[in-house]
């Protein structure tokens, strides 16, 4: 199962009572979302971690200031 950014939503559809399931998996998020969570003080380690495999998953170089 892909690594997921945050937890999947249930959304209702008010007009027609259907209920649609919305995932938010990390193969999907921008990289200017992962980058600011990556340099946000309130990250979790684990998170932070998949979002720097991510990163690097896409080819895109770290470089550490």
């Amino acid at each position: 199962m892909p690594a997921k950014f945050k937890p999947s939503q249930i959304l209702l559809d008010r007009s027609t009572g259907k209920k649609k399931t919305q995932h938010f998996y990390m193969k999907q998020t921008p990289k200017k979302e992962l980058f600011d969570y990556i340099n946000s003080g309130n990250a979790k380690p684990k998170l932070r971690q998949k979002c720097l495999n991510e990163l690097i998953r896409r080819g895109i170089k770290i470089v550490w200031e």
